[in-house]
């Protein structure tokens, strides 16, 4: 029986994965979906940024990385290559960390996840800390209902969760906006780009439970 399920977000630094380098060259806030390993040892990965950010030329460019495919929708790329160098979010994995979001901010990567107990959490820092800088920046019990109520009932992460909320809180959803998109991203600290990519998924998911 699992006695306590945690749901945790790391800050890592030091990572030499590609993307990590390429935000770090270019100060963007890229979002990705968790990297697939395959069983010919390169990478999958699956990533989207602004539109017309600079971010193509810096990775075609990076010899690790292959086949880039780069489609564009509205303001935003979405990305899809193959990398040769591995991820350090698989020695997590490995350690027993469930990856549900991931961000790579100005070279800095941000994962959201959930772990089986405080001594899965524990064996999760010790393999991420023996080759990178991790940090745990939030932990909360999963299932805990007065602090997450929203987020369960409508299956939000956590990043989007406080982005609506924030949103919400500002004034943005108000005929006329008490505040700009520009604000809200600097309350919660992070670009713009990146809050309307939260504000988007979150809508996307309310509507998605109200009409299907």
């Amino acid at each position: 029986m699992i006695e306590e399920c945690l749901v945790v977000e790391f800050a890592v630094s030091g990572d030499r994965c590609p993307l990590a380098e390429a935000t770090a060259a270019t100060g963007l806030t890229v979002d990705a979906e968790p990297p697939q390993r395959r069983g010919d040892g390169n990478t999958l990965l699956q990533f989207s940024s602004p539109a017309d950010s600079g971010l193509a030329a810096v990775l075609d460019d990076d010899s690790r990385i292959r086949y880039l495919h780069v489609a564009r929708t509205n303001d935003r790329q979405n990305f899809r290559c193959l990398s040769r160098e591995p991820c350090v979010v698989h020695e997590l994995i490995d350690a027993g960390f469930l990856v549900d979001s991931m961000q790579y901010v100005d070279g800095e990567e941000r994962y959201t996840g959930a772990v089986v107990g405080r001594d899965v959490l524990q064996g999760v820092l010790e393999a991420a800390g023996e080759t990178v800088g991790v940090t745990l920046q939030r932990m909360y019990p999963l299932g805990d209902e007065d602090d997450h109520a929203v987020a369960h009932r409508w299956d939000f992460s956590p990043a989007q969760e406080a982005a609506l909320q924030a949103a919400y809180e500002m004034g943005y959803f108000e005929i006329p906006k008490a505040a700009t998109a520009s604000e809200v991203a600097a309350e919660l600290d992070i670009s713009k780009s990146a809050f309307l990519e939260r504000l988007r998924r979150g809508q996307r998911g309310v509507f998605g439970q109200l009409f299907d």
